[in-house]
């Protein structure tokens, strides 16, 4: 089923997302990135040296936990344009993370590309680990597909 916007609108809620993280979740989302730093793979280090409880999540794996939970709401029609975070705590092995949406607004631009605006929480129990702000284009009906927007069809 595609997603489209008149199924949108402000207020509404996206499903949660839940996941237990792992060491591995950790150790393989560093290494998808390319991100040697030895925070994210070694416990001694990070515990002895950074002072924190763990290994824990680097920024591009939330990056692209953010991504996922997006675009499962979407579907595979759904583009992000923007999407901005900030990491208020981290994300260690053993926690679960669970991510809440709320569409804050829609809109359709000049150029007749549908948007919802997302306001994006990842908490862990009563902690808040991260909050994200994302700005998604949707279809517009089931004939619209925002990947093939190009050019100045295309401003995010």
């Amino acid at each position: 089923m595609t997603l489209t916007i008149d199924q949108v609108s402000a207020g509404q809620s996206l499903p949660s997302l839940a996941h237990d993280v792992s060491a591995t979740t950790v150790v393989l989302g560093a290494l998808a990135s390319r991100d040697w730093r030895p925070m994210h793979h070694d416990f001694k280090f990070a515990t002895e040296r950074n002072g924190t409880q763990d290994i824990f999540l680097n920024t591009p794996n939330l990056a692209a936990w953010f991504e996922r939970y997006i675009t499962d709401w979407t579907g595979p029609r759904g583009r992000i344009g923007r999407m901005t975070f900030r990491m208020r705590d981290s994300v260690f092995p053993d926690d679960r993370m669970e991510f809440a949406g709320t569409v804050t607004a829609t809109s359709t631009d000049d150029q007749g590309c549908a948007w919802a605006d997302l306001d994006i929480t990842v908490s862990v129990g009563e902690r808040l680990c991260c909050t994200c702000t994302a700005r998604v284009a949707i279809p517009t009906d089931e004939s619209d597909n925002p990947w093939a927007r190009k050019g100045q069809n295309w401003t995010p």
